[in-house]
């Protein structure tokens, strides 16, 4: 059978770093505070911001994808999301791209808690085994791990490059081709 490939957005798919932290900027959140990863209504929280007023300053065109991006997954075809971003600017950012995932599971999908690839795997009818998860955070290499899905780093983010990831890191986006043949 072959595997099926499931995303994160934000750090995977979308170079969305400053995207998501001029929001909190602007909320007078110092820069050291912030970090990726996390669901926003859990990382709000923390910072004792609302969601609605990040929300309310993001800017969804400015996510770019990573090179090589678009290209990779029009050759791919099939692909799914599990991110934990909000739905109504995961959503908009991708019809803005063009992009049509089989399944896309956002922040509400999960209680406004972390993302779990459990639901995916639910909605895609498909056992962990099958899947290769492709993410940027150690949250991500753990939600692969808690259901046996293989996992991969996506490498042509400098952060999780810079982090020094252990195990299967991906340079560049048309890499995952590769793995798959």
């Amino acid at each position: 059978m072959a595997l099926t490939v499931v995303f994160d957005l934000d750090g995977t798919l979308l170079d969305s770093d400053a995207a998501l932290v001029a929001p909190f900027l602007a909320l007078g959140v110092a820069e050291s505070d912030i970090t990726f990863g996390h669901p926003i209504e859990e990382f709000c929280a923390g910072l004792g911001i609302s969601v609605d007023a990040y929300l309310d300053l993001y800017d969804t065109d400015a996510a770019q994808p990573f090179e090589g991006m678009s290209a990779m997954l029009e050759l791919l075809g099939a692909f799914s999301i599990c991110s934990n971003k909000h739905p109504r600017y995961g959503w908009a950012e991708l019809d803005r791209l063009g992009w049509e995932p089989v399944c896309a599971l956002f922040s509400s999908d999960f209680g406004g808690g972390p993302k779990r690839l459990g639901p995916m795997l639910e909605s895609l009818e498909v056992d962990g085994g099958d899947v290769l998860f492709v993410g940027d955070t150690l949250h991500d290499q753990r939600c692969a791990s808690d259901v046996g899905a293989q996992f991969a780093w996506a490498g042509w983010n400098p952060r999780t490059a810079a982090s020094g990831p252990s195990g299967l890191v991906l340079r560049r986006a048309v890499d995952l081709l590769d793995l798959l043949d």
